[in-house]
């Protein structure tokens, strides 16, 4: 069983920075993706990476603006959002994968879920 917290939203201006944070119980031995939801629509891909770090993927909305890490010592994952637009406003999610193979950006390949952060954008 693993158990995310995600931390770190807030209110932020467009242009502005936030840096979301996702704590994991147990050991960090999965792919790691964070997702997002704004209201009325569907749960939506940002980004992902590999138990190792070594390999990551974006949304084409999000890249080079958002940057995924992750600190398996400290089990803990993050997202770093530069350049904020008022579009990025939404629930962010983090979840976690128990796949062998790349769950890629499909919400039903990720077995374990935070309860969110919000993250406002305001123009």
């Amino acid at each position: 069983q693993v158990q995310l917290v995600e931390s770190g939203g807030g209110l932020v201006q467009a242009g502005g920075s936030l840096r979301l944070s996702c704590a994991a119980s147990g050991r960090m031995s999965y792919t790691m993706g964070w997702f997002r939801q704004a209201p009325g629509k569907e749960r939506d891909f940002v980004a992902t990476i590999s138990w190792g770090g070594g390999v990551t993927d974006y949304a084409d909305s999000v890249k080079g603006r958002f940057t995924i890490s992750r600190d398996n010592a400290k089990n803990t994952m993050y997202l770093q959002m530069n350049s904020l637009k008022a579009e990025d406003t939404a629930v962010y999610y983090c979840a976690a994968s128990l796949r062998y193979d790349d769950p890629g950006p499909l919400t039903r390949r990720y077995d374990y879920w935070g309860q969110g952060t919000q993250v406002t954008v305001s123009s």
